[in-house]
């Protein structure tokens, strides 16, 4: 073999074996990133950009991850993706050009989606943020109407909070949330419409003798129905007469109640006790009227008592309280009981909260 030859062939063993190395110290090494929680995507492009010394000092660092998975990477910002706190977004750079420290964006991208945030990060840059955002059910979106709502009523920051995401800042009847969730958390007020077609999905009868009237042929969910014979029982057993007075009404049997009640008693009396078609409570098949055997006054009734003391727990609670009447948006009904579970009634029978409260702090975040 000729001396080129040789000099040749030996240059290409050189190259590959230098190739062969480089391959299997990538691989080496990805594979090191990836044990730590790094991505197969994220452990090439640290690699590729060099950063792998950076990346060993923070294993399993999801920010960093998605960071490093992103077309929207800055290798300017890389402290600070280290430092924010996990949330699927892709706005970081965003915030970081805003001057938001490290703990300001974690709070920022905790309280809203992808979009909430670009939208944020237009104004200018907000001081305190902890003033809305200690509060996880926040949202970022509402942050200039908590502003408004504050200023107009003087509420703290937590009430405001709440009836701003529940939309009590809004004029009644306009602008709803469609609600289509048919489960036994579904919400329906002043702002949340269930519309014509809202039927509950297990719709049953009471059996004879549940309802106030022989008459009346009271319906509801199924879970909710089951659960209001059972309370009905129980009470019955101590001697307490509960009956059910009113149970699901059609979206057609809420406008020819409202139509009679505004027609006997006028527009206030219908804006502060009757809910306009699509918008009660009712037609969801989970809220009831209970009255008593023993009294025409319901809230004069021992039955009444009974209510107040037992029904959360079998899962109902007492929806219309005088001392949230701010929130509802409805006046005080001593007769009105909603089913929402047990589980949930509970906790809204231990710290006194309307459904409105619940709904915002635990199930709309």
């Amino acid at each position: 073999m000729k001396k080129p030859i040789k000099i040749l062939l030996v240059i290409i063993g050189i190259i590959l074996f230098i190739f062969l190395s480089l391959f299997i110290y990538f691989n080496i090494c990805k594979s090191n990133l990836m044990k730590i929680g790094y991505s197969d995507e994220a452990a090439y492009n640290i690699i590729v950009n060099f950063k792998r010394d950076y990346a060993l000092k923070y294993p399993n660092n999801k920010t960093l991850n998605a960071a490093f998975e992103s077309t929207q990477y800055k290798e300017k910002n890389l402290n600070i993706y280290a430092k924010v706190t996990y949330q699927d977004h892709e706005n970081i750079n965003l915030l970081i050009d805003k001057k938001y420290s490290t703990r300001d964006i974690s709070i920022i991208l905790a309280h809203g989606s992808d979009s909430d945030v670009s939208e944020f990060a237009k104004k200018d840059k907000i001081k305190y943020l902890e003033e809305f955002f200690s509060y996880d059910f926040a949202k970022i979106k509402n942050y200039d109407r908590y502003i408004a709502h504050m200023d107009l009523n003087g509420d703290d920051e937590e009430t405001t909070i709440i009836k701003v995401n529940m939309n009590v800042d809004k004029d009644e009847y306009t602008d709803p949330v469609i609600v289509d969730d048919y489960s036994k958390t579904v919400i329906a007020n002043k702002h949340f419409y269930l519309g014509k077609d809202y039927v509950p999905k297990n719709l049953v009868e009471f059996p004879e003798g549940y309802a106030k009237s022989s008459s009346y042929v009271a319906k509801g969910e199924k879970e909710a129905v089951d659960a209001a014979i059972s309370m009905i029982n129980s009470a019955r057993s101590e001697g307490y007469d509960l009956r059910i007075n009113s149970a699901y009404r059609s979206y057609d049997d809420q406008v020819d109640i409202y139509d009679s009640y505004l027609k006997l008693y006028g527009q206030t009396y219908v804006d502060n006790y009757v809910s306009k078609p699509g918008f009660s409570e009712h037609q969801t098949g989970y809220a009831f009227d209970f009255a008593s055997g023993n009294s025409s006054v319901f809230a004069n009734s021992a039955e009444y008592q009974w209510m107040i003391k037992n029904s959360y727990k079998y899962g109902f609670v007492y929806r219309f309280l005088r001392s949230k009447e701010e929130i509802t948006e409805i006046k005080h009904e001593a007769w009105h009981f909603r089913y929402v579970g047990k589980e949930i009634a509970e906790v809204m029978d231990k710290k006194e909260l309307c459904y409105e409260e619940y709904y915002a702090m635990y199930l709309d975040k």
